[in-house]
């Protein structure tokens, strides 16, 4: 009984001697310290002020009039009038209407056919060909949904016009004008900005990223000094392994925590960011997330032999977990192995919790297969990060023991 009190003693010294450790070691290295601190509260500041404005308002479009009637230069004016066009010219003809594309001068063009007024005039449907730059997806979103809304506002202008000329032609117009109406309500972005859209989960891959890349550039210095010192690390805490890794991994997330509620909370409210989620109900999925984010960092240290190699582990790790993560893509489009590959990243689970939680006003119980996938990819990068610990000591133990 005695043994096992002990070792049970044992263990939980090891485990606050390595977590205070480690608070002295982050604190006294200017780099991690950089990442661990200037990198979150900085980056979702400056990113989210590009972003700034959230949309793309009065995009030049060329107008191409082979009509030259009222009813064209009405079009013409009309489209002029929404917020998301503004018509930069009238071409004499498409092939230079071309050149003002080729030269940027315009990103959309507009042909009017000459036969517009006739068949206006005839009742007929009159087609409006239209030619767009999809070098960016929002400048193309934007001038369909001004072209629409323009073609629909004149459709309906017309027909209401054309009941008015027959006999009790007021009366049904009022009931037929608008028999069925529509309205959209854009939930979790109302403002259809792109900050909205793509900050509101970018913040937790960065969270995941400054993570991992302080708590790599940690497992490059240790590797360093065990090369100075013939396989031993001097500033490492001798004990349970287990011990090791869990104060370690508690000193990150203890640093993060504050930074998590900032970027989470403060940021959003900050740049007036859709925040309709509640605190209690998004903050503590960020528990298992940080944890698991610490974990994978401990996990790929194999990977680094010099502190500067975390750098070209991050660089190259944040494009494809940005791609994985279901922000830029559906994950429910990815193939079978992608969508495998993209549930083993801790930011694809918490990009999914937050948004479900932040934008649609969630709450943790709908968010429970992402706060139980982080659970379990915690548990999980603990253990292989128990394993890769001690092999990476008998590694260095062998390469560099005298």
């Amino acid at each position: 009984m005695a043994k096992i009190t002990y070792k049970i003693r044992f263990w939980f010294e090891t485990f606050f001697r390595s977590c205070t450790r480690q608070f002295r070691m982050v604190l006294a290295d200017a780099g991690v310290m950089l990442f661990f601190l200037a990198l979150p509260l900085a980056y979702p500041v400056v990113y989210t002020l590009i972003y700034n404005p959230e949309v793309v308002r009065e995009i030049p479009i060329a107008i191409v009039d082979n009509s030259r009637t009222a009813e064209s230069r009405h079009l013409a004016r009309m489209i002029d009038a929404t917020e998301n066009a503004s018509v930069a010219g009238y071409a004499a003809s498409l092939a230079e209407a071309r050149k003002w594309a080729m030269e940027r001068k315009v990103y959309a063009v507009i042909v009017i056919p000459g036969d517009y007024a006739k068949k206006l005039g005839r009742h007929e449907q009159a087609v409006l060909p239209t030619y767009c730059d999809m070098g960016l997806m929002i400048r193309y979103r934007n001038l369909l949904f001004a072209l629409t809304d323009v073609t629909l506002q004149l459709g309906a202008d017309i027909r209401a016009e054309a009941i008015d000329n027959i006999p009790a032609g007021a009366l049904l117009a009022e009931v037929t004008e608008k028999s069925v109406d529509t309205q959209a309500f854009m939930l979790g972005n109302p403002t259809q900005g792109f900050a909205s859209f793509i900050m509101t989960g970018l913040v937790i891959l960065i969270l995941q990223q400054s993570m991992v890349l302080g708590v790599m550039m940690l497992g490059g210095g240790s590797t360093e000094r065990r090369r100075k010192n013939s396989g031993i690390d001097p500033l490492e805490i001798n004990g349970p392994m287990s011990a090791s890794v869990l104060g370690r991994a508690l000193c990150v997330v203890t640093i993060y925590a504050p930074l998590t509620v900032y970027i989470l909370h403060y940021v959003p409210l900050m740049f007036h960011l859709p925040l309709f989620g509640s605190p209690w109900q998004y903050l503590p999925l960020a528990l298992p997330f940080l944890f698991a984010s610490a974990f994978l960092g401990m996990m790929l240290r194999p990977l680094v032999s010099e502190r500067e190699s975390s750098f070209l582990v991050f660089v190259f790790t944040s494009v494809i977990f940005l791609f994985l993560s279901g922000l830029t893509w559906p994950r429910s489009a990815m193939s079978p192995l992608w969508h495998a590959v993209s549930s083993i990243v801790p930011a694809s689970w918490g990009m999914q919790g937050f948004i479900g939680i932040n934008s649609n006003a969630g709450t943790l119980e709908l968010a429970s297969e992402p706060y139980m996938w982080l659970w379990g990819l915690a548990a999980l990068y603990f253990i292989i990060a128990v394993i890769v610990e001690k092999l990476c000591i008998r590694h260095d133990l062998r390469r560099y023991g005298k």
